[in-house]
């Protein structure tokens, strides 16, 4: 069966009437036909100390730049505007934590916490144009320490809180930070981590950081050097922490933060973000694509450390003045209800979340989350990776009870937002991210830069300048050229390096990275298409596929599963699995070998990591595994 043929979820009448765009085809068409126009009224919506000149300065291509001779800070959409309005006493920010405590904020309360901490970081010595480096669990000052940087004009680096001491230091030393913020630990399924002692050993290899800044959160005993390292409380009780601290005015092209991303070589690259385009495209479509209103309470279940939480997280949802939901913990402690019973008691509305986590929720069955009145959504998104139909339509039916719309957006750090996506009025097709986003021209090309036939797969590209786009890789203009722009320099394409196809409705279905693309006697299949027949199965709960090679088809494929409960290894339940992939996509598809374990090797963002597996099955060096979960 042709994905094309999919079955069609449509949006109810009471979905469109309510939606911020009520149609996608119209509104398309024009933002193409007239893209400057579009991205000038979306900017237009925010508040500018000084308005833009031109909307894109494109004479030195791949280096864009977006309302050029444009004044404004992020934070003066983030947090100021508000305060002038009667979002002031709204509440910002709810956030429980993973022993089940809770704090929140309002946009009042927020602009307090973060004009202290801008006082405190000002009073470090922190200039505009620094680099600072956050290094926390998901507390409510990690939060406060991006925006405080934003507000007087320092860039942020936000390593996630679980990178090793290793990966920390060679971030701290890319960006050559000289100030740290970090807390003495976070609480991950009942465990206090170590945050500050990873810090520590980090700072041995770290020449230019002079001050560290740690929260206290877990209480753990931590190791304090004299001259360097400063408990937050005891900052928040000088007089230098005030509770006023003026906005700096930025260039709309100044560096807002820098985001490191692992490549499958080399060392992690630094993503320069700013912020006057990104500010107009994270707001905008986080908008339109989740059809944000006034009243909603907002849970993006990622971390800040990652894109995912900087763009949808902490910036796009407080300059939409919505309520954020930040939760610190794992999504099944103590029990696997937890999170369904946080939807409940907060009245959550949108959830957005990864497949990953969605698999993992779904293995423990209905019985959870029907224990819990989850009512109050009216939206579902999902990110991070292509979602299986079998993911996709368990979301739909037991968490969205068939009448939200799941929002399945395909972006990436190097994009600052979505790229792919649907609006909440068209119609959805399971395992599809539907199509671009409005002002965005994208395509699937061969090597050669074709455009591919309908439901071939190809190269994903995107045809057209962005306000959200990585402006460059930190100190490597070369690397960002070489990395993005090189494989199709002639035609000034952006290349993806994920593989993809349209089918025959003009629905882009994402088939993961290129070099997760494995050709079997000449064919090619997508490990994402090969999970998917896999996770169809009721005994899987997660799947991964690789190709080894093989001496007559090139490449033989090899998956590994992880079963649901009440199922046990079997050499039955293996030809079982083999003979049903062979059934669901045809005998070329049919897998060499499936092998049954316990747990997959991950990224912290929830990816599988299969050249891990392919590595180990190869007898290989496994590399760099800062990046992995367990």
């Amino acid at each position: 069966m042709k994905q094309s043929d999919e079955q069609l979820f449509n949006p109810s009448q009471q979905v469109i009437d309510y939606a911020n765009v009520k149609e996608y085809d119209n509104n398309y068409a024009d933002s193409i036909a007239n893209p400057l126009d579009f991205w000038e009224k979306q900017a237009e919506t925010l508040e500018w100390t000084t308005k833009w000149d031109k909307v894109l300065d494109d004479s030195n291509p791949p280096f864009f730049k977006w309302f050029t001779g444009g004044k404004t800070n992020i934070i003066l959409n983030a947090i100021d505007r508000h305060l002038k309005t009667a979002n002031r006493n709204k509440l910002a920010i709810i956030w429980e934590g993973e022993p089940g405590d809770l704090r929140s904020f309002s946009y009042h309360a927020l602009n307090r916490e973060v004009c202290e901490f801008a006082n405190i970081l000002k009073a470090m010595g922190v200039k505009k144009g620094d680099i600072v480096t956050i290094y926390l669990p998901q507390i409510p000052e990690q939060l406060f320490a991006m925006l405080a940087c934003a507000k007087i004009g320092a860039a942020h680096s936000v390593v996630y809180g679980g990178f090793s001491h290793e990966a920390l230091a060679d971030r701290i030393n890319d960006a050559n930070s000289r100030v740290v913020v970090t807390a003495d630990g976070g609480f991950r399924r009942g465990k206090a981590s170590n945050l500050k002692e990873i810090v520590n050993k980090a700072l041995e290899h770290t020449p230019t950081v002079e001050v560290c800044i740690t929260v206290k959160r877990t209480g753990v005993d931590v190791f304090m050097e004299n001259d360097r390292d400063y408990w937050f409380h005891d900052l928040k009780s000088l007089p230098i922490a005030a509770a006023q601290c003026e906005t700096e005015i930025m260039d709309a092209e100044d560096m807002l933060f820098i985001l490191y991303t692992s490549g499958s070589t080399g060392k992690p690259k630094g993503l320069v973000h700013t912020h006057g385009g990104y500010s107009v495209y994270t707001a905008t479509t986080h908008k339109m694509a989740f059809d944000i209103k006034p009243e909603d309470r907002w849970w993006c279940a990622a971390d800040p450390g990652w894109i995912t939480g900087h763009s949808y997280i902490v910036y796009s949802p407080l300059i939409n003045g919505a309520t954020i939901f930040l939760y610190e913990g794992a999504p099944n402690h103590p029990y696997p209800n937890r999170w369904w019973k946080m939807i409940e008691k907060y009245g959550i509305n949108i959830l957005y979340t990864s497949p990953t986590a969605i698999r993992g929720l779904m293995r423990y069955g209905e019985s959870w989350p029907n224990k819990h009145d989850l009512s109050s959504l009216r939206l579902l998104g999902s990110v991070g990776e292509p979602i299986n139909p079998e993911a996709w339509k368990w979301y739909y039916k037991v968490i969205g009870k068939e009448k939200c719309p799941i929002i399945d957006t395909w972006w990436q750090t190097e994009t600052g937002g979505f790229i792919i996506c649907p609006i909440p009025a068209l119609p959805l097709k399971p395992g599809s991210a539907t199509k671009p986003f409005f002002g965005i021209e994208v395509d699937v090309v061969t090597d050669t830069g074709e455009k591919t036939p309908v439901d071939e797969e190809g190269n994903l590209v995107i045809k057209t300048p962005w306000p959200g786009m990585a402006r460059t890789v930190y100190q490597d203009p070369d690397r960002f050229k070489e990395l993005y722009w090189q494989k199709y320099e002639q035609q000034g394409w952006y290349h993806s390096g994920d593989a993809a196809r349209i089918d025959e409705d003009g629905y882009y279905w994402i088939i993961g990275r290129t070099d997760d693309v494995i050709k079997v006697s000449g064919y090619r299949l997508g490990s994402a298409e090969i999970e998917s027949a896999l996770m169809s199965h009721p005994a899987i709960a997660e799947s991964a596929a690789i190709g080894l090679p093989h001496a007559l088809k090139g490449y033989a494929i090899h998956c590994y599963v992880v079963l649901r409960k009440g199922y046990e290894p079997s050499p039955a339940l293996e030809k079982e699995l083999r003979e049903h992939v062979g059934e669901m996509m045809g005998a070329i598809a049919r897998p060499e070998e499936v092998a049954f374990i316990d747990v997959l090797p991950k990224t912290r963002s929830g990816k599988i990591m299969r050249r891990v597996l392919k590595a180990q099955a190869l007898g290989q060096d496994i590399g760099d595994l800062s990046t992995l979960e367990e």
